[in-house]
């Protein structure tokens, strides 16, 4: 890890890295991978609602409680000793009345080790993002693809209005968001964003002019099932890792070559 790197995270330091360095974003859900995410350098933490899709097994993100929400946030935020923790607010809380949706997001600022939340949506946030920062809540803002609103869009897809997406993140950056996840748009639309916010831009599935990148770490670390968005990139195959130490320690308790006297006690 860079000396640069090793520096503490803050909201501030990472907004003003825009146009100095990319910045990079991982997803974590527990104690363990969350320490080993930040050993390597990876400048935030995304305590996503993704969980609902790559830890519990659902197909959408929809059925995610903020319980479960700072449950997890918890675990990640005790791990981390540099990384920025973000996290996610799950469906639906960002609609409700802004001063109950504070109240949500203060819970999870009061957890050890979490910074900032994230909310899903456009400008019809910008009366919470408005109330949440005038509080002292760093919010990071998301336009584009709304997995949460998987059913009112009919699935999963590219989000190709420029317009409206540029409306939306001039709208949250005005509102006081520190930064915007740009999630599955035509790479011109997130270049041209990324041109036009002061703040920093992180893409998923948006190209690569965005300031950083943000990516889900099982995908990352090839642990999802099935097939994956065109624009995950698999570095590592652990399920096959995985599937293959399981079934050597199956094999060797069945012969019984395990345990063996160096795993035992006189």
């Amino acid at each position: 890890m860079s000396s640069a790197a090793a520096e503490v995270m803050t909201v501030p330091r990472f907004r003003r890295l825009k146009g100095r360095r990319r910045l990079t974003m991982l997803t974590a859900y527990d104690f363990p991978t969350a320490r080993v995410v930040d050993q390597a350098g990876v400048d935030a933490i995304l305590v996503g609602d993704s969980l609902g899709m790559v830890v519990q097994g659902h197909s959408d993100t929809l059925a995610v409680s903020w319980e479960q929400m700072l449950y997890h946030a918890e675990l990640v935020g005790r791990a981390v000793k540099r990384a920025l923790v973000i996290v996610d607010i799950p469906f639906p809380l960002a609609h409700l009345e802004p001063a109950e949706v504070l109240r949500h997001a203060a819970q999870a600022l009061k957890l050890p080790g979490v910074s900032a939340v994230k909310l899903e949506g456009g400008a019809e946030l910008v009366p919470v993002v408005q109330r949440l920062v005038q509080a002292g809540v760093p919010v990071m803002g998301h336009c584009g693809l709304r997995p949460q609103s998987v059913h009112r869009l009919g699935g999963y897809r590219v989000e190709r209005d420029a317009q409206q997406v540029l409306e939306d993140a001039l709208a949250l950056e005005q509102a006081g968001a520190f930064a915007l996840v740009l999630e599955c748009l035509a790479s011109s639309i997130a270049a041209e964003v990324t041109k036009r916010v002061a703040i920093p831009t992180i893409g998923i599935g948006a190209g690569p002019h965005c300031d950083g990148q943000v990516l889900v770490l099982h995908d990352l670390l090839g642990l999802t099932p099935g097939p994956v968005p065109k624009f995950a990139r698999a570095y590592a195959h652990l399920a096959e890792v995985i599937l293959q130490a399981v079934q050597q320690y199956c094999r060797d308790v069945q012969q019984g070559t395990y345990p063996g006297k160096e795993h035992s006690f006189d």
